[in-house]
Protein backbone atom coordinates (compact mmCIF):
# COMPACT_ATOMS: atom_id res chain seq x y z
CA UNK A 1 0.00 0.00 0.00
CA UNK A 2 1.08 3.59 -0.71
CA UNK A 3 2.21 5.83 1.66
CA UNK A 4 0.27 8.64 2.33
CA UNK A 5 1.81 11.68 0.96
CA UNK A 6 1.24 15.33 -0.36
CA UNK A 7 -1.60 15.50 -2.99
CA UNK A 8 -2.20 18.20 -5.40
CA UNK A 9 -5.86 19.43 -4.44
CA UNK A 10 -8.59 18.85 -7.18
CA UNK A 11 -9.34 22.48 -7.93
CA UNK A 12 -5.76 22.90 -8.58
CA UNK A 13 -5.39 20.91 -12.00
CA UNK A 14 -5.04 22.58 -14.69
CA UNK A 15 -3.19 20.13 -17.57
CA UNK A 16 -3.80 16.81 -18.82
CA UNK A 17 -0.66 15.53 -17.43
CA UNK A 18 -1.72 16.77 -13.86
CA UNK A 19 -4.98 15.51 -13.68
CA UNK A 20 -3.21 11.99 -15.05
CA UNK A 21 -1.19 12.09 -12.25
CA UNK A 22 -4.24 12.85 -9.75
CA UNK A 23 -6.70 10.32 -10.87
CA UNK A 24 -3.46 7.81 -10.96
CA UNK A 25 -2.96 8.69 -6.86
CA UNK A 26 -6.61 8.18 -6.30
CA UNK A 27 -6.90 5.01 -8.02
CA UNK A 28 -4.38 3.70 -5.14
CA UNK A 29 -6.20 4.45 -2.57
CA UNK A 30 -8.91 2.06 -3.68
CA UNK A 31 -9.26 -0.67 -1.73
CA UNK A 32 -8.74 -3.74 -3.52
CA UNK A 33 -5.68 -3.97 -6.40
CA UNK A 34 -8.84 -5.32 -9.06
CA UNK A 35 -10.48 -1.87 -8.29
CA UNK A 36 -6.84 0.29 -8.57
CA UNK A 37 -6.13 -1.82 -12.16
CA UNK A 38 -9.87 -1.67 -13.44
CA UNK A 39 -10.31 2.43 -12.87
CA UNK A 40 -6.67 2.78 -14.22
CA UNK A 41 -7.57 0.80 -17.31
CA UNK A 42 -10.55 3.55 -17.33
CA UNK A 43 -8.42 6.27 -17.14
CA UNK A 44 -5.82 5.13 -19.60
CA UNK A 45 -8.96 4.88 -21.99
CA UNK A 46 -10.71 8.33 -21.33
CA UNK A 47 -6.92 10.11 -22.20
CA UNK A 48 -7.20 7.93 -25.66
CA UNK A 49 -10.32 8.91 -26.19
CA UNK A 50 -9.55 12.89 -25.59
CA UNK A 51 -6.13 12.96 -26.87
CA UNK A 52 -7.20 15.09 -29.45
CA UNK A 53 -9.39 17.49 -27.85
CA UNK A 54 -7.76 21.17 -28.48
CA UNK A 55 -10.65 23.62 -27.21
CA UNK A 56 -9.38 24.82 -23.80
CA UNK A 57 -12.76 25.36 -22.30
CA UNK A 58 -13.66 21.40 -22.83
CA UNK A 59 -10.35 20.22 -21.64
CA UNK A 60 -11.44 22.20 -18.42
CA UNK A 61 -14.88 20.83 -18.14
CA UNK A 62 -13.48 17.11 -18.44
CA UNK A 63 -10.96 17.80 -15.73
CA UNK A 64 -13.38 19.16 -14.01
CA UNK A 65 -15.81 16.12 -14.99
CA UNK A 66 -12.75 13.18 -13.89
CA UNK A 67 -11.81 14.61 -10.81
CA UNK A 68 -16.04 15.19 -9.86
CA UNK A 69 -16.50 11.42 -10.74
CA UNK A 70 -13.06 10.33 -9.12
CA UNK A 71 -14.36 11.88 -5.43
CA UNK A 72 -17.61 10.26 -6.08
CA UNK A 73 -15.58 6.81 -6.54
CA UNK A 74 -13.35 6.88 -3.72
CA UNK A 75 -16.42 8.16 -1.11
CA UNK A 76 -18.14 4.97 -2.85
CA UNK A 77 -15.68 2.46 -1.70
CA UNK A 78 -14.60 4.16 1.42
CA UNK A 79 -17.70 3.73 3.36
Amino acid sequence: MRMPGPRVAPESIRTARQLYRYLMRVCDELPEKAMQDHYKHHVRQGFHSHSEETDPERVQQIIEKAVEDAQWILNKYKK
